[in-house]
């Protein structure tokens, strides 16, 4: 059990880790258009994500596959951007409809893995590699969630009791969000 804890503690930490917000904005910008009863659409991309980052912490780990580090730290930035864009040119969510959100949000869940996969690698041992990995996950994922509560509360007090209107409030937060995720891409710029 004092296993499930460190593993768990490790995975919680990681998303809420204020030295690395990069969950944090990449998740706020994926729920901000949307409300309470909205919450199965997130909790399956929030899902997804936490299943693209567990692949590629398990790839990671087991040296399937080897991609250069400065280019993983450049390219997560880069899906917060992407996310936070796709807000301020949305036509009535028409960018969040069908399978593509799914494989993309997927997508870039992998990417974000990537990010914590070495250090991954380092503390875990290959004995527990595969149940680390699914006890990291559960904290990131209830990490996660807690995020995606906040932030839907944050949309329920700025529209319905603030009374702002729903598109200022998503631009003001996606151009915030947006900045900060420029200013990252900037500082982890490959070349």
């Amino acid at each position: 059990m004092e296993t499930f804890w460190f593993y768990f503690d490790l995975g919680f930490d990681h998303v809420l880790d204020i030295g690395g917000l990069d969950h944090f904005y990449f998740l706020v910008a994926l729920s901000l258009p949307f409300a309470f009863k909205n919450w199965r659409k997130l909790l399956l991309w929030v899902s997804l994500f936490t299943l693209g980052h567990s692949l590629s912490l398990l790839v990671t780990h087991f040296e399937w596959l080897k991609i250069d580090a400065a280019w993983v730290e450049f390219l997560i930035p880069i899906t917060i951007c992407i996310t936070c864009l796709s807000i301020l040119v949305q036509k009535k969510h028409s960018h969040l409809k069908g399978i593509w959100i799914n494989l993309i949000t997927l997508f870039f869940g992998l990417i974000h893995g990537f990010g914590f996969g070495r250090y991954f690698k380092m503390i875990a041992s290959e004995g527990e590699a595969i149940l680390g990995l699914l006890e990291f996950a559960l904290g990131v994922e209830f990490a996660q969630i807690l995020i995606v509560i906040f932030v839907l509360f944050m949309n329920w007090m700025a529209l319905g009791l603030l009374k702002i209107q729903a598109l200022k409030w998503q631009w003001i937060i996606a151009a915030m969000v947006l900045s900060q995720a420029i200013l990252m891409t900037s500082n982890n710029w490959p070349f």
